[in-house]
């Protein structure tokens, strides 16, 4: 029998420098500095931020060639309408599909990372998106 896992622990995210993605995550986000854990962000360890909720943590490495990765935070479908609103106050290119079961809101950090926001209700998404809100 296998182990449980209790949950994601934190997702490596990997940019140019902290000093760049920390406002940028904090200020399109929300995401602010963990300090219990700012003894880690020295040579080439990560510099740890959190949400509003503490429960999604982003460990950002400095990388000169950062590779990318997409992040997938979810979201109910009144949250996801006021973040399609946020990214674009902030001006961010915003791509967004149809699952036909979800909808998914899909944008770029200023180091490559992909990062989505998903939502399962569509049917108030569809609605609200029909009507132009």
């Amino acid at each position: 029998m296998l182990p449980k896992l209790n949950g994601i622990d934190h997702i490596h995210v990997y940019v140019k420098s902290w000093s760049e993605a920390e406002p940028w995550y904090r200020d399109v986000l929300g995401f602010t500095r963990l300090e219990a854990f700012e003894v880690w962000a020295v040579d080439g360890g990560p510099l740890t931020l959190e949400d509003q909720s503490g429960k999604v943590h982003l460990a950002l490495f400095e990388s000169a060639q950062a590779p990318t990765s997409t992040i997938a935070f979810g979201a109910s479908g009144e949250e996801f309408l006021a973040w399609k609103t946020h990214l674009e106050d902030h001006s961010l290119k915003l791509r967004i599909s149809d699952h036909t079961l979800a909808w998914s809101l899909y944008f770029h950090d200023p180091f490559g990372n992909m990062h989505e926001i998903t939502t399962y209700d569509h049917a108030h998404v569809a609605q609200h998106l029909q009507r132009g809100d």
